[in-house]
């Protein structure tokens, strides 16, 4: 079999495509715990959600900030309902949003 090698950007691009057309990944709740909390100064949250396993990189936007009742600590037991997407940009996958 032959193999042609693709960029990296490329296979991000495909991974995103994928990802994105996931109905299942569309609209995901997920548990977890909160590490590596920054209330970043463009007022997005930026957090890792991990279990004892596993860890997925996790971004709030400042648009949905305002719903919250509660401020975000390190530690904190929680259930996040998202999008999952790959980050082209910062090459990262996957993401909740």
């Amino acid at each position: 079999m032959n193999y042609e090698a693709i960029s990296v950007t490329d296979l991000n691009k495909y991974i995103k495509d994928k990802v994105a057309g996931d109905e299942y990944l569309n609209n995901v709740l997920v548990k977890g715990e909160i590490s590596n909390f920054k209330n970043h100064y463009t007022g997005h949250l930026y957090f890792t959600l991990k279990d004892d396993n596993s860890l997925i990189k996790c971004i709030m936007f400042k648009s949905f900030t305002s719903n919250l009742k509660f401020v975000p600590k390190d530690g904190m037991k929680v259930m996040v309902f998202g999008t999952v997407s790959v980050f082209e940009r910062d090459r990262r996958v996957p993401n909740i949003l």
